[in-house]
């Protein structure tokens, strides 16, 4: 979502996102992702969250088959591109600087024959919400988006209208502070939520929401 340049001399422990490129190997293929830190900041770089969402939806405990998803601040697209791979008919979006990037992985990583299947698309949460269709997806994902507090009310916002009573909502993140529990108390006035997965050893948490009948204004 944010694109904020970082200094990789103030974060030495995390010299991997200052890479060019990332490599994983997902649905059974090898995926190379292209990243731009000094360039795109948080939004160009892959961060553990996305990859645990990964290894949950290949465990397979999401039915992705011919389902609709949408992926929120999708960064390198990772999360969005493996969900395709398992069958998924993705949107992946971001705002428009992380576009390019995304464009170019979703390229790279995906057969022509599921090209498709993939489409990548501007969203900035709360804003032309107009043009994506209310309740209009089975699958919400979102990777580590959770972390902002001024965007938390436009991004439930998103979240509700892209979502009906039947659209799963899966969220990985980690839990670092007390504004992450509050963006949780927010969802679950909106939404049944639950904690489905966690790594402990990235300490990275997936909950699933599920729309309430709750109407309550934001």
């Amino acid at each position: 979502m944010a694109l904020v340049p970082y200094d990789e001399n103030v974060l030495p422990s995390l010299s991997k996102l200052h890479s060019s490129s990332a490599e994983f190997r997902f649905a059974e293929r090898r995926i190379r992702l292209a990243q731009d830190w000094r360039g795109g900041g948080v939004a160009a770089v892959v961060w553990d969250a996305a990859v645990v969402m990964c290894v949950y939806l290949e465990l397979g405990r999401v039915d992705l088959k011919n389902r609709t998803a949408i992926e929120l601040g999708a960064g390198t697209g990772l999360v969005g591109i493996v969900a395709a791979l398992l069958g998924a008919d993705v949107t992946i979006t971001d705002r428009s600087s992380a576009l390019e990037i995304l464009e170019a992985n979703v390229k790279e990583n995906v057969p022509p024959q599921l090209q498709g299947a993939v489409r990548v698309s501007e969203l900035t949460w709360g804003e032309g919400l107009a043009r994506y269709g209310p309740g209009g997806y089975d699958l919400i994902l979102g990777a580590d988006i959770v972390y902002l507090e001024e965007t938390f009310s436009d991004l439930l916002r998103t979240l509700e209208h892209l979502s009906s009573e039947n659209t799963e909502v899966l969220l990985a993140c980690r839990i670092r502070y007390e504004r992450d529990q509050r963006f949780l108390s927010m969802l679950g006035n909106r939404f049944s939520v639950q904690e489905v997965y966690y790594d402990s050893q990235r300490d990275v948490h997936i909950y699933r929401a599920v729309k309430t009948d709750t109407k309550a204004e934001l």
